[in-house]
């Protein structure tokens, strides 16, 4: 039984340490994709389902200043830069600082436009909120980037420094 656990463990300690290693580039070059995609589709009109509702939020937030025949395709270019520079990881804290900005944006409709973006107020949304709803994974795999820019990184085992809290897995 020894062997068997000492086998899963050995298995599982390589693992970790492959994810320890590819995890961060998969991370970003995947964020990447994720923005050039959708940054992309914005370019052309009725390709993204986002245009029509980001056109409206960004004209509401800059008291119709900016319409949406300007709005779109310069969101549209922004998203597009943070893809690229996510993608070959050049300027990462700027492209940070666009993509919080970018997503900062994203989450407004939810205050702005309550009735379009949930079917029941707070808990059921439409599939419009539900595609905002999930930026908060976009927001935290940019957190995890973030905290790379300065050299940090991931590392497979746990580390015995007393100084630091332990951490949870879960």
């Amino acid at each position: 039984m020894n062997d068997i656990a000492a086998r899963f463990d050995a298995v599982d300690a390589r693992i970790t340490s492959w994810m320890a290693r590819h995890g961060l580039p998969l991370l970003r070059i995947s964020l990447g994709i994720v923005f050039l995609w959708f940054g992309a589709l914005k370019f052309f009109p009725g390709l993204s389902p986002a245009s029509d509702l980001a056109a409206r939020t960004i004209e509401t937030l800059t008291f119709g200043v900016v319409p949406a025949k300007v709005s779109v395709p310069l969101l549209a270019g922004w998203e597009s830069l943070i893809g690229l520079g996510l993608l070959f990881g050049v300027f990462m804290r700027v492209t940070l600082l666009l993509l919080a900005v970018q997503m900062a944006g994203t989450l407004t409709p939810l205050f702005l436009f309550p009735g379009e973006v949930f079917t029941r107020i707070p808990y059921a949304p439409t599939l419009e909120g539900q595609y905002i709803i999930k930026n908060a994974v976009l927001i935290s795999a940019a957190i995890v980037l973030g905290a790379t820019v300065r050299g940090g990184g991931l590392v497979p085992e746990k580390r015995s420094d007393p100084a630091r809290p332990p951490t949870s897995a879960a």
